[in-house]
């Protein structure tokens, strides 16, 4: 849920705000009628900025996760055959 408050507004209603952030509200805040700011709870701003990791890492990763808790693995084999090698459509004349 999005509530949306003047920066003079939000001034005096701080405490509030802050608090309303933990429950999972965004609150916009606004400059002359136009968004400036969000105030969002810090649980959300660590899951914005945390460090994505690219693909190959996540695989690799996965993989590992797998091996130590002895599940089926995914392996570079599984993926073979997967991509369509044919030529396309080809010229039209």
């Amino acid at each position: 849920m999005n509530k949306q408050f003047s920066i003079a507004e939000a001034k005096n209603r701080l405490p509030a705000l802050v608090h309303s952030t933990d429950e999972g509200v965004t609150i916009e805040l606004t400059r002359r009628g136009k968004p400036v700011a969000v105030l969002i709870s810090i649980r959300d701003y660590e899951r914005l900025t945390r460090r994505q990791e690219g693909f190959w890492s996540a695989l690799e990763s996965f993989r590992r996760r797998q091996q130590e808790s002895q599940e089926s693995v995914i392996t570079d084999a599984d993926f073979s055959g997967l991509r369509d090698r044919s030529p396309g459509r080809g010229e039209p004349w």
